[in-house]
């Protein structure tokens, strides 16, 4: 008999409450504050907060803190506006800190 499985999601570290797909990650290949970081095409769940400017390290962006919708933990960010024209990919994505999101349904 086969095994049903469903999707494999990522999840607040501190709740529980889905936040994204793994079928969402664009790149795991992004420094957050806190270190390694996941940038993601979509995100659900969550609180988009004010935008602000922020210096990153691949410069200027205009970006809004991320947080659970249910804990309202700060998650990562997401990218409203990239300066550059070779990071333009990023706008509307989301970063989201490998250490505060876990891994569920895998």
């Amino acid at each position: 008999m086969a095994e049903l499985v469903g999707p494999r999601l990522y999840s607040c570290c501190n709740c529980r409450n889905h936040v994204s797909l793994h079928d969402d990650i664009v790149s795991k290949a992004f420094q957050g504050k806190h270190g390694r970081a996941f940038l993601f095409s979509h995100a659900m769940n969550i609180v988009v907060g004010a935008k602000e400017d922020r210096h990153l390290m691949t410069g200027l962006h205009t970006v809004a803190d991320i947080s659970c919708g249910d804990c309202h933990e700060v998650l990562g960010w997401k990218y409203e506006r990239a300066y550059e024209a070779s990071q333009k990919y990023k706008e509307g994505k989301f970063i989201f800190e490998k250490s505060k999101i876990v891994k569920e349904g895998w």
